[in-house]
């Protein structure tokens, strides 16, 4: 292991060491080994200074480090991204070799200082010379790869040692199925669960979920579904998160049915379904105008999803009301929508922006304009900020009533105490000013 140490030091790339002189003398007590070993074991990874000068009065008092004592000095100096002091103790002067939690430290503080070759170098050394790199080893040089966006040099770090007899685990394994499901590499985390396959090591739950989640992300819906019935062949049970994934996907596309199915399933299953599996459902249905049971098949609607979740004690939240407000106004059931905005407040769910957004584009819709302009002077009384959304939507209702003078006011107002206006904003005061057939005080704002 010492040849490790040597070849670092004698990189030209690398760093120059000074070199130690003496070795010291041993320890004089067990009681001044507690107390310098509490002088270089403090929390703060940023305090290699005052262990520098620890050092420094340890040699003066005559008293050899020992390899406990080099390994948290090393450890504090690469934790501060310090690497040259990392090297500064050269341990195999003292014949000390280096363990792989020493080894470790070394290869965070590569990483910390952005020298990934070289730490994808140092584990490699470490398996020619007989050491065993543990699971913070390998994951902790996996973080470093991904972190530079190196999605292929994690896979072939994990190739390389599994040719060189070092089996990564499971959880090892997670952590570069991660990595690249969020970086879109899908299919090399696909290609990395058949290498597994061939290994006869079996991916988990985890694994499985994370790269439906990924195809689920890009869109991928239909490899999404055969992956899960590929782990399903093998015996491997889907969870609530893989489930919750595969249905919000589902509702994206609007394949409520096949998302509904889901549902029954994991309720046979006895895997309890979560918020973020209902919040689905009913974002789904109400936008496909399936909100009551009289007006749809059973089970397939808000109203049932609804129930479902409160006779589970699964409290609704805003995105939740959000979706059925939403779902209300776009079918022209207004009045639906303002009594589900009403009772959100009485469940101590206030509403956002969002929410208002959708109700006072509900009203104008319905032409009912005033009704609008209530609830938008309530926006202020209630804590809510007005967004360019808001007050676009309300200069196009007085646009459509023929309210000229009222959309130029607001539109003044929104200037001075909100928002700059957009384009849209912009189309909405023409578009009232030609209603009011004002074509030249509309000609004049197209300029």
């Amino acid at each position: 292991m010492r040849s490790i140490l040597i070849a670092i030091a004698l990189a030209p790339k690398r760093f120059v060491h000074q070199n130690l002189q003496g070795t010291g003398s041993p320890l004089s007590s067990l009681s001044s080994f507690c107390c310098w070993g509490r002088a270089f074991s403090g929390r703060s990874d940023d305090d290699y200074r005052e262990k520098l000068r620890n050092v420094e009065k340890m040699e003066m008092l005559g008293i050899t480090l020992d390899l406990y004592t080099y390994s948290i000095l090393i450890n504090c100096f690469c934790k501060s991204s310090q690497l040259p002091l990392g090297f500064r103790y050269k341990m195999m002067k003292l014949g000390y070799d280096p363990n792989v939690v020493t080894l470790s430290s070394l290869l965070n503080g590569y990483c910390r200082c952005n020298r990934i070759s070289e730490a994808v170098a140092l584990v490699d050394q470490m398996v020619e010379t007989g050491y065993q790199p543990n699971t913070i080893t390998f994951n902790m040089l996996i973080h470093g790869l991904f972190l530079h966006n190196k999605a292929s040099e994690a896979v072939a770090l994990v190739d390389r040692m599994v040719a060189k007899g070092c089996q990564p685990d499971l959880f090892t394994y997670g952590v570069v199925v991660n990595g690249l499901c969020k970086r879109g590499e899908i299919d090399l985390a696909l290609d990395l669960i058949k290498k597994m396959d061939k290994l006869k090591f079996e991916a988990d739950v985890v694994i499985y979920s994370t790269v439906i989640d990924g195809l689920c992300k890009y869109k991928h819906v239909d490899d999404a579904l055969d992956l899960f019935s590929e782990m399903e062949k093998k015996g491997v049970r889907g969870n609530v998160v893989t489930y919750n994934s595969l249905i919000s996907c589902l509702c994206c596309y609007g394949r409520w049915r096949d998302a509904s199915r889901l549902l029954k399933e994991m309720i046979e299953r006895k895997i309890n379904p979560t918020r973020v599996t209902f919040n689905a459902l009913i974002d789904s249905f109400a936008k496909e105008g399936k909100l009551l049971e009289a007006e749809s098949l059973p089970n397939l609607n808000t109203a049932f999803m609804y129930k479902e979740m409160i006779q589970r004690s699964i409290a609704p939240d805003i995105f939740t009301y959000n979706s059925l407000i939403y779902g209300f106004c776009m079918h022209n059931r207004i009045d639906e929508a303002k009594e589900m905005f009403d009772l959100m407040i009485t469940k101590d769910c206030y509403p956002d922006v969002v929410t208002y957004n959708t109700l006072i584009n509900g009203f104008c819709k319905a032409g009912k304009v005033e009704d609008a302009r209530e609830l938008f002077c309530s926006l202020s009384l209630n804590g809510v900020k007005p967004d360019v959304i808001t007050y676009t939507i309300m200069i196009s209702g007085f646009g459509v009533k023929r309210l000229k003078q009222e959309a130029v006011a607001l539109f003044r107002k929104m200037k001075e105490d909100g928002p700059l206006p957009d384009d849209r904003t912009y189309n909405a005061l023409i578009r009232a000013h030609l209603w009011d057939g004002d074509k030249a005080a509309s000609a004049e704002l197209k300029k």
